[in-house]
Parts: C-alpha cells; structure tokens; sequence
C-alpha cells in the first residue's frame, strides 16, 4: 500500500469523537414527512383492495366510486287457483282423503265443535286436537299437501266462511291430506251443506 506524508488533516483534534462521513443536522419534521407517505400509501391499498374485491363479488361497500348494477327482482306471476270444492260428495270415497283439525286458539275444544260442524256436513273428518303452537294463532289456514286438493282446501275456507289456503310439504303434516289449523279469527259458525 503506498505511503503518503502526514499532513494537517491527519493531525485530528483528541477531542474530536467522529469518524467518516460527516453529515449536516437532519432537518426538522422530516419524519412526518415519511409517516404522512406511509399513510398515504397505506390509505390507497386498502381502498384500491376494497374496490377491487366489490367489483370482483358484485357487492355495494358504499364506496360512492361505481354504483353495483342493480339485478332486477322478478315480478311474481299470479299462479292460477282452482274453483272450490264445496261439495264433500265430489270426493273419491276410494282415495281415503282425510282432514285433520287442530285448534289454535285458546277456546277449549274448538276443534270438536268445527270438526263436529264439517262431519255433520259431509266432509271426511279425521284427527282433531290442539295445535303444538305455544301462541294463540291469528290466522285460521287449511293447509293441503298435493296441488290437486287446492280446490278441496278452498272449498273448507268456504265452509268455515274464514281462513286462506297453504301449500306445504307432504312431511310437515303427515297424518291427513289436509289439516285445518283454527286461529283466533274463527268466530263465525260454519255454513251447512
């Protein structure tokens, strides 16, 4: 290595603590100036992932940026009924139709009298007793199970001059083909013939 004559820069003063570079004082503030572009580039991440990930499962984040196009809801078709059944003879005797009633109200042996009312007048009364429900039914429905038997049900709303009629699932009332749930709007006699 090749030698050099000392010079005045060699003679360092003893209390003289630095070695290498020297730099100037750091300005003031410039580590806001860092944080704020930290923040910065944080804050467009998260929005840039938060849009992205509205565009990509078609969901609104309330971004205000592009409005999700909206999917239009169906309009419903009016299913067409079928003509009530009021006659109780216009049933096939060989089918073995039955029909349950259960009370959903808290008059004691609703379903006695209303089933008793329905024999008398022709209509194959099954089971009746008290509905499982913990509440007071509001609202009297004759359920059936096969869409055939619509016609039957309307012609029970008919008979009992309340109620509507339910499609359901062959499993929710087992025991008969159709079952009549009394509610508390049952206050009316039930119409003969």
């Amino acid at each position: 290595m090749a030698s050099f004559p000392p010079d005045r820069f060699d003679n360092v003063p003893a209390d003289l603590s630095r070695v290498g570079a020297h730099r100037a004082p750091a300005r003031r503030g410039r580590g806001w100036i860092a944080f704020a572009w930290a923040a910065l580039a944080t804050g467009v991440l998260v929005f840039g992932g938060l849009f992205g990930i509205s565009r990509f499962l078609d969901i609104d984040l309330g971004l205000g940026l592009a409005p999700v196009a909206e999917t239009p809801t169906p309009t419903p078709t009016p299913t067409p009924t079928m003509d009530a059944v009021t006659d109780p003879s216009a049933i096939d005797p060989a089918r073995g139709f039955t029909i349950t009633v259960l009370n959903g109200t808290n008059e004691v042996g609703l379903q006695n009298t209303i089933g008793d009312q329905l024999a008398a007048a022709g209509w194959p009364i099954g089971t009746r007793a008290n509905a499982q429900a913990a509440d007071v039914v509001d609202e009297t429905i004759v359920y059936y199970r096969i869409p055939e038997d619509e016609g039957i049900a309307r012609g029970l709303v008919a008979a009992l001059g309340v109620g509507d009629v339910r499609l359901v699932p062959p499993e929710t009332f087992p025991g008969a083909d159709i079952t009549i749930v009394l509610g508390a709007d049952d206050e009316q006699p039930v119409a003969e013939g």
